[in-house]
């Protein structure tokens, strides 16, 4: 996160942010958790749950422009941010 953006951090990807509302357009969506890091308290992660990988994938083309207009309006949030992986639930 961006030192000086906490409010609007938390507000846009927190589980009732705005990214969440884009996601619950899919009812392959599942939920989100925002998790803030006990050592570097400016460091958070968010871990998306979707029904398969397929269904993540299938939201993304279904709503690319929506999800890109997003991306780049709250780039300036963070600092970096990067996916670190994606975990199957089973």
């Amino acid at each position: 996160m961006r030192e000086g953006c906490e409010t609007a951090f938390l507000e846009a990807y927190a589980s009732d942010g705005i990214w969440a509302r884009l996601f619950r357009k899919s009812p392959e969506f599942l939920g989100v958790e925002l998790v803030q890091s006990v050592k570097r308290p400016m460091r958070y992660f968010t871990l998306d749950a979707w029904t398969s990988r397929r269904a993540f994938e299938d939201f993304r083309l279904a709503y690319c422009e929506s999800y890109e207009t997003l991306d780049v309006k709250l780039a300036g949030l963070t600092e970096w941010e990067r996916q670190i992986g994606a975990f199957p639930s089973e």
